[in-house]
């Protein structure tokens, strides 16, 4: 008999609930999309994230650099699920999973679940050297977006309040590490931001003048595109005075700077990290295989294997898919991801059989900086302004709530005919 029937003759669905409860960890693209997905579903839902809010990840480099504010991008998960009367909302944190009652162990409490799907998503990877952290933060959170805008904006203050030459060029210079989507993006937004934005604002620094560094170890930029749009990424970059430097990488970070493997080392005001990532711990959670980057081995289905009921998705899953594609750690992927796995508990529920998750690759998209992007749908590849009015669609409509679509369309209006960026604020302590 197939496992999955096998599982619902031997379902340890609670007897005093009338229905089967589904439990799903993180509120990331994959978790809320299954969340909404269950939406109809003959089920109590229960979604457990350690914030409040869904984030767009994807434009946190913009609220790093001043582009946008978190309120743009982020959105209250209660009010995304508040007119979904089977959904229940819990802020809190989870450290384990008890396989053997089918409950998830936070600090406060134990949450009994008929059906788990875990999307708690990714974390910075430092590849065992994870005090570099501390002074090459990362982007994947709100208060290390803004803690980056801090210190690049504190870097220009320090820059004009010195007299000092050299000290100034240190404050003037940043390091990206990492030649992805984050790190292209990053240094391609501080570049525009010290050249046409700030560069007015200042009266005894030059702000055209910064100097920023991109590193990547390997032998190109963007290396999960066609080589084409990655040599016409970095040439965008090299328009906009961005330093690139391939194939050399970084064997030291500090308060100061960076040293490469060829032993090239920069002083920096500011080191922001996109290299890599690591998934959450949910492979020590479920008892599970682990691959390199710590995401849980799963079947095409998506299923953990041995436990019919336990669903990974996102970031959290390495899967390759049923169609033998290797499913890629982006949003796109996350959300069908999600879509699957309601529709698999569903079928679960019903007693009905399911088909295998099939990841079907609609483009990838990254941007450099004003009328600057690339992007990649298979026969069809742009490069420079047309993929910019692509890439900025596409995000767009991945926005939650109708006001943050608009707003963020009014600002990115603003910024292209002003070269203005409205969120130039330094919070916190200043040191």
């Amino acid at each position: 008999m197939d496992d999955q029937l096998k599982f619902l003759n031997q379902s340890a669905m609670s007897e005093q609930r009338r229905r089967p409860r589904v439990v799903i960890l993180g509120a990331g693209f994959g978790g809320l999309s299954a969340a909404k997905a269950l939406k109809s579903a003959n089920a109590d839902v229960v979604i457990l994230d350690r914030h409040n809010y869904h984030l767009f990840q994807p434009l946190l480099y913009q609220v790093a650099t001043a582009g946008l504010s978190p309120n743009q991008i982020a959105t209250p998960i209660r009010q995304i699920l508040s007119r979904q009367r089977n959904a229940t909302v819990l802020m809190d944190r989870v450290v384990d999973v008890d396989l053997d009652t089918s409950e998830v162990v936070t600090p406060a409490r134990r949450i009994g679940f008929d059906f788990l799907i875990v999307a708690t998503g990714a974390r910075h990877a430092y590849f065992g050297h994870d005090d570099w952290e501390a002074v090459a933060p990362g982007l994947k959170k709100i208060d290390e977006a803004t803690d980056i805008r801090k210190r690049l904006l504190l870097a220009f203050e320090v820059a004009e309040n010195t007299a000092d030459a050299e000290m100034r060029q240190v404050a003037l210079t940043f390091v990206v590490v990492g030649g992805g989507p984050t790190g292209v993006e990053m240094a391609g937004a501080i570049a525009e931001l010290a050249r046409n934005t700030i560069m007015r604002d200042f009266r005894n620094i030059n702000t055209c003048d910064t100097r920023v560094v991109l590193v990547e170890a390997g032998p190109r930029l963007l290396p999960s595109f066609p080589e084409k749009l990655s040599a016409s990424a970095e040439a965008q970059l090299r328009k906009l005075k961005v330093e690139v430097i391939r194939g050399d990488p970084v064997v030291e970070c500090s308060a100061s700077g960076v040293r490469l493997q060829s032993g090239a080392e920069f002083d920096a005001a500011m080191i922001v990290w996109g290299a890599g990532v690591m998934a959450s711990p949910a492979a020590r959670w479920l008892k599970s295989d682990a691959d390199r980057a710590g995401r849980v081995i799963v079947g095409p289905d998506l299923r953990l294997p041995g436990h019919p009921n336990i669903l990974v998705i996102g970031d959290t899953a390495a899967i390759t898919d049923a169609a033998g594609h290797v499913v890629p750690g982006v949003a796109p992927a996350a959300k069908q991801m999600g879509q699957h796995a309601a529709r698999a508990v569903v079928a679960m529920i019903a007693g009905r059989k399911y088909p295998p998750f099939v990841y079907r690759n609609y483009g990838n998209l990254a941007t450099i900086g004003r009328k600057a992007a690339v992007a990649d749908f298979g026969r069809l590849r742009l490069a420079g302004f047309a993929a910019w009015l692509v890439w900025g669609f596409v995000h767009v409509g991945f926005l939650i709530g109708f006001r943050n679509r608009i707003s963020v369309m009014l600002d990115w209006a603003w910024s292209y005919f002003t070269f203005g960026r409205g969120a130039r604020l330094i919070t916190g302590d200043d040191r």
